[in-house]
């Protein structure tokens, strides 16, 4: 299969502002950092082949030299192959070993919003596997999923005043997997999707390989901008449009009722499918969220995503479809080209975690809460020119930086160890600049721990000085 080529252009805008004058680490090493982010982020996926030194430094406007140092330092450490007339090709390290320029610590990863298996998760396999029994006299093989889980799926969008039937759910591996299958039912080459922006990146990236074109729709400073929504969906006639009410990620806001409406209400008038993403649904922290967004117009034809991996662990890889039962059928028939049904035991572990979940996740939520605050008051405290709102739920912080400098603080933050997920990430054509999402899922030790290993990598990019910042708070 021949390798990808990504355009001078493209690249320049993934690169974002990565130069910064005044450091005194070389130019061609800030570059080398730069594109080494972008390939650990996953926005050059293996076997891209980058555009040739001569092109890539005419359009950043550097020397050939150092473009050439910095690809060959890339290939040094495994992350490039080059071949004598066919350019440099993204590859992997045989180990992912983040390179370090300091002893300080060990590798961590800041740039993944997910929580640890509680003591909950080895109960549920204990007793899947003790349930699975009276399964194996079967084939195992449901395109739907068992029937038990689905009613039990059905059971919480009815008590959330969404009443839905077991004939109404599909169990897949994931929401991500799930997606995939609606867009593969849905769309063709070349259609649009409306998304949110910022958005989830690995959603823009099924949106992109479904060869379909992402649009978004600017997220205001607060809430959700529906002028804006109804607008684009006039003038780009998309396929479809992924949304993310519930804590939104990066963001962390959550839709209120009167936007639930009318997003539904211009859903339904335009006759454009919503698909909602609810991962983070259940992380709340102050009050539970409204009904889901397709109770709010029975017009609207809306796709519900759900999954059981922010909720309760994400290597439980299992999620949900929630649709109108032609749509489930339909979704089935389309699936058959994918897989042949989810694992029975992960099915087995979500109903049991589902049907006891009162036991443990007002427990798991107060855990996060307090995560939450104490994150914010360590920013506070060693950041204090972040600009961030506290998330109403989900696992992480969307914090606005004084200047377009995250690809460089996320560069940086590599040769100490520490993966960031840069804005970048979650936004089209590079934008998001100036913003982080920093997650607040790990404990609060080490969160402090590895926000003291950045602090003077940021002092030093953003050239403040530790009297400046005291005197500012």
């Amino acid at each position: 299969m021949s390798s990808r080529r990504f355009g001078s252009q493209s690249l320049q805008r993934l690169l974002g502002h990565w130069q910064q004058a005044s450091s005194r680490t070389p130019l061609w090493r800030q570059l080398a950092d730069a594109l080494r982010l972008l390939i650990l982020d996953g926005r050059l996926v293996l076997d891209t082949r980058l555009p040739g030194e001569r092109e890539l430094a005419s359009t950043l406007e550097v020397s050939r030299t150092t473009v050439a140092s910095a690809l060959a330092h890339l290939r040094d450490e495994g992350y490039l192959e080059s071949r004598h007339g066919s350019g440099s090709r993204v590859i992997l390290p045989d180990s992912r070993v983040i390179p370090s320029l300091s002893t300080a610590g060990t590798s961590l990863d800041l740039s993944t919003a997910a929580l640890s298996a509680g003591p909950e998760i080895h109960q549920a396999y204990t007793h899947a596997l003790t349930s699975m029994t009276h399964y194996l006299s079967q084939t195992g093989y449901s395109q739907l999923g068992s029937l038990a889980l689905r009613e039990a799926i059905a059971a919480r969008y009815t008590a959330r005043g969404l009443p839905t039937r077991a004939d109404e759910v599909m169990v897949v591996n994931g929401a991500l997997s799930g997606l995939a299958l609606v867009l593969r039912m849905l769309t063709g080459p070349g259609d649009r999707v409306v998304v949110d922006h910022p958005t989830y990146p690995l959603a823009v990236a099924a949106i992109q390989g479904a060869s379909c074109r992402p649009v978004g729709v600017s997220l205001p400073q607060t809430g959700w901008d529906t002028d804006g929504f109804a607008a684009t969906l006039a003038q780009t006639a998309p396929r479809l449009a992924y949304v993310m009410p519930d804590f939104h990620n990066p963001t962390g806001r959550c839709m209120d009722i009167a936007t639930r409406q009318t997003i539904a209400a211009i859903a339904a008038r335009t006759r454009t499918t919503l698909v909602v993403d609810e991962t983070m649904v259940d992380l709340w922290y102050e009050t539970p969220p409204p009904p889901p967004l397709a109770a709010f117009d029975p017009q609207a034809s809306v796709i519900t995503l759900g999954s059981a991996g922010k909720t309760f662990w994400g290597g439980l890889r299992l999620g949900w479809i929630r649709a109108s039962s032609r749509t489930i059928a339909t979704l089935a028939q389309t699936r058959d080209t994918l897989d042949l049904g989810t694992p029975l035991i992960e099915q087995l572990a979500a109903q049991w975690l589902m049907e006891n979940e009162h036991n443990f996740l007002p427990a798991r939520r107060a855990m996060l809460k307090a995560r939450r605050d104490r994150c914010g008051a360590l920013m506070r405290e060693h950041f204090p020119d972040w600009r961030f709102e506290t998330p109403e739920g989900g696992l992480s912080y969307w914090i606005e930086l004084p200047d377009r400098l995250a690809t460089q603080f996320a560069a940086r933050a590599e040769t100490i160890g520490i993966h960031l997920g840069a804005g970048t990430r979650f936004g089209l054509s590079g934008a998001f600049e100036r913003y982080l999402r920093i997650p607040f899922a790990l404990e609060s030790t080490g969160l402090e721990s590895a926000l003291l290993r950045l602090k003077p990598l940021w002092m030093a990019l953003n050239n403040t000085e530790p009297t400046v910042k005291r005197s500012v708070v």
